[in-house]
């Protein structure tokens, strides 16, 4: 594996719908000092559940990638080979279904009672979590194939160092590290662990 910088200056996270790539992107940047981008509302999505174009992603995707330092939560299929080349590190989550289904279901329930903006401004509803192009729809068709993405970045020697973790708890460890080598210790949620 290649060598990973003590603390990555851009860094991508990855893994299937619902691991907690946000989240734990957040806590990573807290944890760094690094600006941090979401790849739904800082790229992806407009008001009123309208997807920008391709060739807008794109176009946002490239100036973020151009950046000296960035924490992206995650990366689209229409314009990863713009952000992957560049990464210092890509942090792959690769938990269990049963896990990031149950974080998905949870936080979308949570979304849809309390009405919490997501992608930029757009509200869940029962409707949409039921549609065919569901969240829960998009976990069950990407779930292998997310898997396989970033099993393949792993074995190619032309790719940013992978670092894989298969349980929430090497995750935190690993954040605790690097908020200790920065500034003090942060939790996957991104506060602070200090009194």
């Amino acid at each position: 594996m290649k060598s990973i910088p003590p603390i990555p200056a851009r860094v991508l996270f990855y893994g299937v719908t619902g691991s907690g790539k946000s989240s734990a992107a957040h806590a990573y940047a807290a944890a760094s000092g690094l600006p941090e981008f979401s790849a739904d509302d800082d790229i992806g999505w407009l008001p009123g559940w309208q997807q920008r174009s391709v060739e807008q992603q794109r176009e946002i995707a490239t100036d973020v990638a151009a950046r000296d330092s960035w924490v992206l939560d995650s990366a689209y299929g229409v314009w990863r080979d713009i952000v992957v080349p560049r990464a210092e590190l890509v942090v792959a989550l690769d938990y269990p279904r049963w896990l990031s289904l149950g974080r998905l279901i949870r936080r979308s329930v949570r979304r849809v009672v309390t009405r919490q903006p997501v992608c930029n401004g757009n509200v869940e509803t029962l409707a949409r979590l039921f549609a065919k192009d569901s969240i829960f729809y998009w976990h069950f068709n990407s779930f292998a194939r997310k898997k396989r993405v970033f099993r393949a970045w792993q074995a190619d020697p032309d790719m940013p160092p992978v670092l894989v973790f298969r349980k929430p708890r090497e995750l935190d460890n690993w954040l605790t590290q690097v908020a200790t080598a920065t500034s003090g210790p942060v939790d996957a949620t991104g506060e602070s662990a200090r009194p």
